[in-house]
Formats: C-alpha cells, structure tokens, sequence
C-alpha cells in the first residue's frame, strides 16, 4: 500500500476511522481496536474515543497473535465476540446486528454472514470457541477451527456485498465502491456474456459445460483452457463482471443451480478457497452434475466432506466428489492444475459406459 492500511482515505476520512463508524452505529458493546505496525501513527490519526485499544507487538509473527491480543481484552462478561476487519469499510452496522441476534437466537458456536451463498467477513465466535482461538500461531485465522465445528456453525444470508469487499490494493477502494454501487442498483443473477468472436450457447447442448465456482487464479486458468477445449464455460461469483472474463460464456451470481437450465453433461469445479466450498458441492449434486470436484488440499477437503456427511449427504453421493481435483501429474501453477482437472474430466467422458 505504500503507507498503513488503515489510514488511507476513504470518503474523505481514514479507512479504519469508517469500519469504526460502522461499528459504532450497531449493537456491539464494546470495541476493542487491535494495533500492530505502524500503531502510534494510527492512534494520532484516529478518533479513539470509547474504545479500548491493544497493542501486539507480536504483530510481525501474524494474524493469530492480533486475534489471541483482542479475545484476551474482552470483557470477561461477554458472550460472543466479532472478529471485524480493518479493510472492510462496507460492512453495514444492520449485518452487525444480524449476526448479534442469530447468536442469541441459536447461542451458535460460530455465526458467519453469507451473500448469495458465498461467506464473508466478519465472524462471530461464542465464548466457548476463544480458547482454540488463541491457541492459534502465525498467520493463521479464524477459519482454521471451522472444521472441527461443523454443527455448530450456522451461515446468516444478508443483503450485503461489502462482507466479500476487502482491499488489498489501492486501486481497490475506487473498485469496491463501483461494485457495491452497482450491486445495489442491479439485481441480476444470471449474465450472458455478449462479446466479439465466435461464443457458444449455453443451451445448445453441442459442448459439455464447464462450471467454475470461483475466480481465483485456477478459476481463470481453468476457463481459457476449458473454451479451447470448447467447453461453454459458467462462472459462478457474486461479484464477477462478464466483461471481466472473456472465456466466460455466462456469470451465476448467486450460488443456485436451479438456475441453470438442466443439462446431463454438466462438471462442476469448486475453487472457491473456502468461501463456499461445501454450498457449491451439495448444489452441484443435488443436480446430478457429471463431474464435481473441489480444488483444495487432501486436508481442506476431508474437512469438506465431513462438514456435507454432517448436513446429511451418503456416502455414496460423496463418493462422486473428487478432492483433490484433478490427474496427479504434480501439478502446482495454476495452469498446470487446471490442465490437471480437464484431462481428468475429458478422461472421464472417453471412458465407455459400464
């Protein structure tokens, strides 16, 4: 960023000092303000009245030692903490609030906001999780313990895009802000690309269908390979312009396949890095995709298919599921692991009907 995050400008004010208003504005009771690099400069900058802020001058070791300094400051009469970040400006105080009142609704281990099926930021821990939570080390966060919690996590829907907008770059302030904008004065869930050059309906049937959950670097990978292999490709991200992947025929911006027209010839990749991995495989099942696999480590994924035997998925249904994606072939780019999941899947269609 060039100076400290948290002290860019944002509609005229620091970044930080606009997460705090958002907080301010909700039912929180108290506000613990975790400082790391760059502390005294922020402090001089921000509006600290009403707050209580910790320094951790472990800050360097990573996130785990900012979130075990902020649980260790909670009033020891409080039932739940917000994990809130200082990047995610968007975030309205009504969110907040949602995830307060599910908490004493369900006294949930673990309440996470979703928008149009895909998790977001921040969380909310119960009391009794803190102490998995500050034995974590490095930079490692919240997420980690979410396996090991499976029933007791319960996902919040809320009409709010700014829990998926962090920035990470400077040019991500001017970027967020158009897309929440946009968001909010459109509401479409599906989008066909309308480009130049030869596209390929998506409801011809003439070429199986590739769908893509996710826009990471494999996601991208994933759908040039797939368009010369002449695959229709669908991406499935909430906050995905049409215009911003070429390859894609079509954008799902909500995590419902029963959009989709029905279609026998459907693979469906998840590599959404977590941020719906088991919504994405349950729906992909639940319309008897060809193919379903999950871009995860063996780990990550075992965690998944606990989480889905916990929502009541077979085992026969989970044995569908490919996690890892892909051939082993020792793939490690991005290329080379989407190379990896189409030569598996074309495999998969060569092979004879048994």
């Amino acid at each position: 960023m060039g100076t400290a995050k948290q002290l860019l400008q944002f509609d005229g004010r620091p970044l930080l000092q606009r997460v705090l208003e958002n907080l301010r504005g909700s039912a929180v009771t108290e506000i613990i303000l975790v400082l790391g690099h760059a502390a005294d400069a922020i402090s001089n900058e921000i509006d600290l009245r009403g707050l209580r802020v910790v320094t951790n001058h472990d800050y360097r070791q990573g996130m785990g030692t900012s979130l075990r300094a902020g649980l260790t400051a909670v009033d020891p009469h409080a039932e739940a903490a917000i994990i809130v970040l200082a990047d995610q400006p968007f975030v309205k105080p009504a969110t907040l609030n949602l995830l307060i009142e599910e908490h004493r609704r369900s006294r949930a281990q673990i309440v996470i906001p979703t928008y149009r099926g895909f998790r977001g930021n921040p969380v909310l821990l119960d009391r009794c999780v803190f102490a998995e939570i500050m034995c974590l080390g490095g930079d490692v966060g919240c997420r980690a313990i979410f396996g090991d919690h499976v029933e007791g996590i319960v996902k919040v829907p809320v009409d709010d895009a700014g829990i998926l907008l962090d920035m990470d770059r400077k040019s991500d302030l001017e970027k967020h802000h158009s897309i929440r904008t946009r968001l909010e004065k459109e509401n479409w869930l599906l989008e066909t690309a309308h480009l130049s050059g030869e596209q390929t309906s998506v409801e011809d049937g003439a070429h199986p269908e590739l769908v893509i959950v996710g826009r990471d670097n494999v996601a991208v990978a994933l759908a040039r390979l797939a368009k010369v292999l002449r695959f229709t490709v669908t991406v499935v991200d909430p906050l995905l312009a049409a215009s911003e992947l070429p390859e894609a025929d079509q954008v799902l911006h909500v995590l419902d396949f029963s959009i989709l027209p029905a279609r026998s010839d459907r693979h469906v990749v998840v590599t959404s890095r977590g941020a719906c991995d088991e919504e994405a495989i349950e729906q992909a099942l639940k319309v008897n995709s060809a193919y379903v696999a999950l871009v995860a480590k063996r780990k990550r994924g075992e965690e998944v298919l606990r989480a889905l035997r916990a929502h009541g998925l077979g085992e026969e249904q989970l044995a569908r599921v490919r996690v890892p994606a892909g051939l082993e072939i020792g793939a490690e780019t991005a290329e080379e692991i989407a190379l990896s999941i189409l030569g598996e899947i074309v495999s998969m269609r060569k092979r004879p009907p048994t």
